[in-house]
């Protein structure tokens, strides 16, 4: 061999050896969705789908929202108080961010058509919270290089299409589960839910609509609304939506004396709001007890005629409905 052919040859395998770190640092851009809906809209899965996923330092994710129901893509930092949606956390970045665990991360609340990207520069399990759902979280296992990868972005693809088909399908949600007490015949359903929860985090399928949509009652009868979803807020509204934040009720709605909203509607030019009615949160150990959830709204119509209502946060999602009011 030549002095020339073993300079070459040298040469290559040094050109070799400095393209292996290369080749061992390269980022991967790895992809997930958030929510998933039923055609009509009215199903709505909140989760994030995957809502676990193994990557490695220097890689990024891109989410991509695909339904018309408000999420966020947020990454507190440890032990951050949960903030309230619309200060972020606060504020809002930019896509693409770059999150190693010391500077909150969110998007604002965005529906389908948005992408957002995260680009994680730092090892650590990190988790992954939508701002507007309290039982919509996720988890992000950021490994170093030396770290073997446990899945593929096929694998990833194939689960979040395979969760999200689970969810929408739910038969548990196809139906009210009703109020067995006093107020039976004249009760509606005001929106059905399930929560469920894997290692990664947990998922809520919500149903945004009313179980009874258009029902016939009579002049001095009281139609009851129970929202028997277990984290979504709905309303019961009246002619005009409220303006301004929609979670108090209006001022012509009163208590009755076991908790539950009430108002009296005497024409069709009256505006009622029931404000959220929604359980209460979840108790958590060590924490203080919460108390009872305003889940039940009464009206009381006085008057024949026909009167149109929706519920002020999921009205866009089909959630109206009509009380028929005849002598």
């Amino acid at each position: 061999m030549t002095r020339h052919s073993r300079w070459l040859k040298t040469g290559l395998a040094l050109a070799a050896l400095a393209v292996i770190p290369q080749l061992a640092l390269a980022q991967t851009n790895w992809h997930a969705t958030v929510g998933a809906q039923s055609r009509d809209l009215g199903r709505q899965a909140l989760a994030f789908f995957p809502n676990e996923i193994w990557i490695h330092v220097g890689d990024s994710i891109t989410w991509t929202f695909n339904v018309e129901e408000l999420h966020t893509v947020t990454f507190l930092t440890n032990g951050q108080v949960r903030p309230p949606f619309p200060v972020g956390c606060p504020g809002f970045s930019a896509s693409p961010a770059t999150f190693d665990g010391t500077t909150c991360v969110t998007t604002p609340p965005v529906t389908a058509g948005t992408t957002f990207t995260v680009n994680f520069t730092a090892a650590g399990n990190y988790k992954l919270v939508c701002l507007l759902h309290e039982n919509m979280t996720g988890a992000v296992h950021v490994l170093d290089f030396n770290e073997a990868l446990p899945h593929s972005q096929g694998f990833y693809n194939r689960q979040a299409m395979q969760d999200a088909r689970e969810m929408l399908s739910d038969v548990d949600t196809n139906k009210g589960h009703g109020h067995d007490h006093h107020m039976s015949g004249k009760t509606i359903t005001a929106g059905v839910g399930t929560v469920s929860a894997t290692p990664g985090g947990t998922s809520t399928l919500s149903v945004m609509r009313f179980d009874d949509d258009v029902k016939v009652i009579h002049v001095g009868d009281t139609v009851e609304w129970g929202n028997d979803d277990p984290v979504t807020p709905h309303t019961i509204t009246f002619g005009e939506e409220p303006a301004g934040d929609p979670q108090p009720p209006s001022a012509n709605v009163s208590v009755d004396e076991d908790g539950a909203r009430h108002a009296t509607i005497n024409s069709r030019s009256d505006n009622v709001h029931s404000g959220f009615i929604v359980a209460a949160p979840q108790e958590r150990l060590g924490l203080p007890q919460g108390p009872l959830g305003t889940t039940r709204f009464r009206v009381t119509f006085t008057h024949a005629g026909v009167f149109p209502y929706i519920c002020a946060l999921h009205d866009d999602l089909g959630m109206k409905g009509k009380i028929i009011v005849v002598p």
